[in-house]
């Protein structure tokens, strides 16, 4: 997989009188099962979450409430998305590095994840990350 393989879903939006509702049905909407979901909050100014990848794990990130930005990095390509509407979210394939950054004031990012917790799945240091992706374990 690799960045060409991350990208932002339109998330299926319906809006009457009473307001917008949007939903997520697995294998429909993002292209995998969903076994783990989290949520981001209370994250303080100036504060960067993620900074790391996963072996196998895929995630889908929605910005339910204010706004972020998710930074994905392959080699020497770094690709920016700005989240701010719970309409769309960033499916982040394996094998792709991420950091979160820009959190606006009261924002909920919301983590839906193909895996259950399994910290051998996580590559926490970006330079043993970049060995792993040009093949020199």
């Amino acid at each position: 997989m690799s960045l060409k393989d991350c990208k932002i879903i339109d998330l299926p939006k319906i809006v009457d009188h009473r307001g917008s509702l949007t939903f997520i049905e697995e294998s429909s909407h993002i292209p995998f099962d969903i076994k783990r979901v989290y949520y981001l909050y209370d994250v303080p100014g100036g504060s960067v979450r993620g900074g790391h990848a996963h072996i196998e794990q895929h995630e889908f990130l929605i910005a339910v409430n204010g706004s972020f930005d998710v930074i994905l990095k392959e080699g020497s390509t770094q690709v920016r998305h700005h989240l701010n509407r719970s309409c769309y979210g960033l499916h982040i394939s394996e094998m792709t590095w991420r950091e979160l950054d820009n959190f606006s004031a009261g924002s909920i990012c919301l983590v839906l994840n193909s895996g259950l917790y399994d910290e051998s799945d996580y590559i926490r240091d970006y330079k043993q990350f970049e060995k792993i992706f040009r093949g020199d374990q």
